[in-house]
């Protein structure tokens, strides 16, 4: 006789919310749902709270040779590489409106002739943009779209850029949600409301790329937030060594009086020093036993240069890209390889942070007003940053060798994507086939 065990009734779920996020209790709070109570709490550098660390963080990407190189380091690969939408388990005819809204190839490589549109948008310039969120910690836009009124179908007219310096306000709800973003109004307008003209977005306009984000830390974290240090020791450093070349490049001219010289004479003298300079005709005429020496500094000092060295490989640090600092000396290519799986490990990471907000926010929102909620939507995909034409084709024959896969329709769409080759059914693989038409 089997004993018929009664099943205990389910745990309750933790619906709702206990806690919160966003602290209320800081002094520097605006208003409810203020960002300023955040960053207060966090950031230490009075310079570096929002919203004054995004003039510093401009300041610091576009005048500096070195946080330029870093961040072209960063960026560069992930907008070279391939981007595509993934049909996964979508409906092709979404999948295909995804990709035509986009302007981006299906990995099927089933791609649909693009129609003419007058705003068409570029994921390439959209992507240029959404990157400077590493440098700035946060880059917010705004959907805009249009409605056929014939077919009412809906097209991406654009991802609006909003820049971070016109934000004055970032709102976020207890728990650390984003409640929308606060513009200051447009410059030269003339402006009698009395909220001084500024605009709000809310959240379900709203495209976020925030870098690094903690919390309800809307602002995210800058790429350069580490650098910052060095890079204002540095900028001080460039410019006492200007002065240092410019004052004792050749020396500094000391005038010495003869015995007995009167007041007058030593002021002569003085002017006569004050206004040397170097050159092919440069020279002085002095009465006797009076004396005028080029003195440079004794004793023994650091070398501005070297200190200079030291902060801009700890700026380069900053980012994992060791490989900045490489100078030739013995043993540093030998650790390049090493460095630089790191650092792409970190590029796949932010591009994958950008594809996951893009899924979420653009083309999940375009499935749904363009379908329905309840219809699956194709995925952003990029072509691995790092991976090299021979190491692809050498892991998939050694796969193949092994019978660790066989190859199937699918293998040999992802090889062709991944090795640049051309689709079986391209105009190009038929006319290397069957001569083509002759029409080119």
């Amino acid at each position: 006789m089997t004993e018929t065990v009664k099943a205990a009734a389910p745990a309750a779920a933790p619906v709702g919310e206990v806690g919160y996020v966003v602290s209320a209790q800081s002094p520097m709070l605006t208003g409810p749902g203020s960002y300023w109570s955040i960053d207060a709490d966090i950031e230490e550098v009075p310079e570096l709270r929002w919203p004054q660390s995004v003039t510093v963080f401009n300041r610091m990407r576009r005048a500096d040779a070195q946080t330029i190189s870093v961040l072209k380091a960063v960026t560069l690969p992930i907008r070279s590489t391939k981007w595509r939408i993934d049909p996964g388990d979508a409906e092709p005819e979404v999948a295909a409106y995804v990709a035509e809204q986009l302007g981006l190839p299906l990995t099927t490589g089933d791609n649909p002739a693009p129609r003419r549109r007058k705003s068409r948008f570029s994921w390439t310039e959209h992507l240029r943009l959404a990157l400077l969120s590493l440098p700035l910690g946060h880059m917010f836009f705004e959907q805009v779209v249009t409605v056929d009124p014939v077919t009412g179908d809906v097209e991406l007219r654009k991802l609006a850029p909003r820049m971070p310096s016109t934000l004055t306000d970032i709102k976020v709800a207890d728990d650390g949600g984003l409640v929308g973003i606060e513009q200051a109004s447009p410059a030269g307008r003339t402006v009698k409301a009395r909220d001084g003209g500024r605009r709000f977005i809310p959240v379900d306009r709203l495209v976020a790329y925030v870098n690094e984000r903690e919390g309800a830390d809307w602002a995210g974290t800058s790429l350069l937030r580490g650098a910052y240090k060095h890079w204002l020791l540095k900028d001080q450093l460039l410019r006492i060594e200007a002065i240092s070349v410019r004052r004792n490049g050749v020396g500094v001219p000391v005038y010495t009086a003869p015995d007995g010289a009167s007041s007058e004479d030593i002021a002569k003298g003085r002017k006569m020093a004050n206004e040397y300079r170097a050159g092919d005709t440069a020279g002085a005429g002095l009465p006797f036993g009076a004396k005028l020496d080029l003195k440079g500094v004794n004793g023994m000092l650091v070398p501005a240069r070297t200190v200079i060295e030291y902060h801009d490989a700890q700026i380069a640090r900053t980012a994992l890209a060791h490989f900045l600092n490489l100078d030739g000396k013995g043993g540093s290519y030998a650790l390049a390889s090493t460095q630089a799986d790191l650092f792409i490990t970190s590029l796949n990471a932010i591009a994958q942070m950008v594809a996951d907000t893009t899924n979420q926010h653009v083309i999940d929102d375009l499935v749904d007003w363009q379908f329905g909620t309840d219809v699956l939507a194709p995925t952003l995909t990029f072509d691995t940053i790092g991976s090299t034409d021979m190491a692809v084709a050498q892991a998939v024959r050694t796969l193949i060798d092994s019978g660790a896969i066989t190859v199937d329709d699918d293998l040999e769409v992802w090889l062709r994507r991944a090795l640049g080759a051309p689709d079986p059914g391209s105009r190009s693989g038929a006319s290397e086939t069957d001569g083509g038409d002759g029409d080119g």
